[in-house]
């Protein structure tokens, strides 16, 4: 699409919204910037989008005589596909992109593309490192926090781009495709954006549908959504698993990771690869994360020397899982990113001393019963807070869950941990909820945590 001196809208003025503008702004295009807070202001908005070629900023409504000039909406994740400002200018025939498709419509090089309800961080981040020790040029973008945006003009035909991708930025997608691209799983979550769990999965897929069979598609086998994807994805599969042993892919033995793969002449070969034990990261839903970024990077012809030594030295990504400090004989993990039942089953079950944990946040419409029942005996105290307090104890008392604490602030409910937890015990933060309305981001809420830690004894 020939943007060159065209007026281009940019819907949201967060880190995406301006990395959006910004590539805009290099192209040659005339990048407005919208925002629908009429709280904000125009020049601090400006200031904080720095110096962009032909930069416009507006706030609160887009005028009539504006919007009959807008050649493009670019949009942030945040924003609905179906807000009515998006829906009138689909009536009027303007094409709608994300900041992932801008990007890559002009960018070079070859794209790892890598989603799922949870796991993305850890595996996107491992793959980036394994990609970095291998090929000379690399950019780890996307929902990681670092906006694709920043880097397409930076990328050549030899550059690999590794890109963690929300679902939110698949609804926005229209010619994105990577050479290899990984969903990692699929679990209900964002339903009070997405409504059902059909049109959640079908935007998931979305991240393979312009896939060819000369494309790689990773999947986790042990996952029914994607297991069912599988005989339908345009590209070549490789399937992981971490409970069966597979004709051809990445699977687990006991303790072992096994490559099974079938020779040019139709021959099955299986190769042992490495010992769970020689990886820093601990849980089995980083041992699924450890199979996803082995496949990834085989697809990508990565020597298997250079992948198992990255992996064996990669330490585990903040706020998942995250071992902080251990103060008074209690250990302290930071699983903020455990935004949802299914990352936070990841959390309890990684586990392996008697438990306090903290739950609870924001309300994105979960079920919280396979989360309980993942507790198995571990959680010795529930300590809860935020919007959805009320509603996940109450499915604790149902699944018999008595020691059950309900606090008014994130602090108080620290405070509340340091009496529970005896030396011996952990205490983790794994809310199973979004951080919203107590905190702007999980990382936040994960900072603060470990700011309290680091404080007991002083």
């Amino acid at each position: 699409m020939e943007i060159q001196g065209k007026k281009v809208l940019v819907v949201g003025s967060g880190k995406s919204g301006i990395g959006a503008a910004g590539l805009l702004g290099k192209l040659g295009a005339l990048p407005i910037l919208f925002d629908g807070n009429e709280k904000l202001n125009v020049e601090e908005v400006k200031e904080k989008a720095g110096q962009i070629s032909g930069l416009e900023v507006i706030i609160g409504t887009v005028p009539e005589e504006v919007k009959k000039e807008i050649a493009l909406v670019v949009t942030s994740p945040g924003v609905p596909v179906d807000a009515p400002m998006l829906e009138e200018y689909k009536t009027m025939n303007v094409p709608i992109w994300g900041e992932i498709e801008l990007a890559y419509a002009f960018s070079k090089g070859k794209v790892v593309a890598i989603t799922g309800t949870n796991g993305k961080t850890t595996t996107t981040t491992l793959v980036g490192e394994i990609m970095a020790a291998y090929f000379h040029s690399v950019y780890v973008v996307g929902n990681i926090g670092n906006p694709y945006t920043d880097s397409a003009l930076e990328t050549k035909e030899d550059t690999v781009t590794v890109a963690e991708i929300s679902i939110f930025q698949l609804e926005t997608i229209h010619t994105f495709r990577p050479k290899v691209s990984a969903i990692l799983n699929i679990t209900p979550d964002h339903l009070n954006r997405h409504h059902t769990m059909e049109c959640y999965v079908e935007t998931k897929e979305k991240i393979a549908e312009n896939q060819t069979g000369e494309d790689t598609c990773v999947l986790n086998y042990e996952d029914a959504y994607t297991r069912d994807f599988g005989s339908r994805c345009p590209a070549g599969v490789i399937f992981f698993s971490s409970k069966r042993e597979l004709e051809e892919g990445l699977f687990l033995r006991e303790e072992e990771i096994y490559l099974a793969e079938c020779t040019a002449d139709g021959e099955r070969r299986t190769q042992r690869l490495m010992n769970i034990h020689e990886m820093n990261l601990v849980g089995m839903c980083n041992v699924e994360n450890v199979m996803a970024a082995i496949a990834i990077c085989h697809a990508m012809q990565v020597p298997m020397d250079i992948i198992l030594g990255t992996v064996k030295v990669f330490k585990a990504v903040e706020h998942r899982i995250e071992f902080v400090a251990t103060k008074n004989g209690v250990d302290f993990y930071n699983d903020s990113k455990g935004t949802n039942p299914d990352a936070a089953i990841q959390g309890i079950r990684a586990m392996t001393k008697p438990t306090v944990l903290i739950g609870g946040g924001y309300d994105k419409q979960s079920e919280y019963d396979e989360w309980i029942q993942a507790f198995e005996g571990k959680v010795k105290a529930l300590v809860l807070i935020g919007q959805t307090r009320e509603k996940i104890a109450a499915c604790a008392q149902k699944h018999g869950v008595s020691n059950i604490i309900l606090a008014d602030t994130f602090e108080e409910a620290f405070d509340i941990c340091l009496k529970q937890a005896l030396p011996g015990d952990a205490v983790l933060l794994s809310p199973a909820c979004a951080s919203w309305g107590m905190f702007p981001n999980y990382e936040v809420r994960g900072k603060i945590f470990k700011e309290l830690v680091e404080k007991i004894g002083v």
